[in-house]
């Protein structure tokens, strides 16, 4: 990892350590990278309470989130997903 993560490696390990079928990362820090506000759609979700689901996520990216400002999450589930994004 380098000192100053990007969207693209954030989004990149969100899939692959969460299984996102859907992954928005935005940079909230104007290209710093050191504030991120993200959306993660996972099966793993399934069956988890909001704070279960943040924990799994500040699990699956700790040295990540360590090196950074802030981290703001939404987690849904891809049926949670589908209906707020009116599919």
């Amino acid at each position: 990892m380098s000192d100053v993560l990007t969207t693209e490696f954030l989004d990149s390990a969100i899939r692959a350590r969460l299984d996102a079928v859907h992954a928005e990362v935005v940079d909230m820090s104007g290209g710093c990278g050191q504030a991120f506000e993200v959306i993660i759609v996972s099966p793993k979700f399934t069956g988890k309470n909001v704070l279960m689901r943040h924990r799994l996520v500040n699990a699956a990216l700790k040295s990540e989130i360590a090196a950074i400002h802030a981290f703001t999450q939404k987690d849904y589930t891809p049926e949670e997903w589908a209906k707020k994004s009116g599919q």
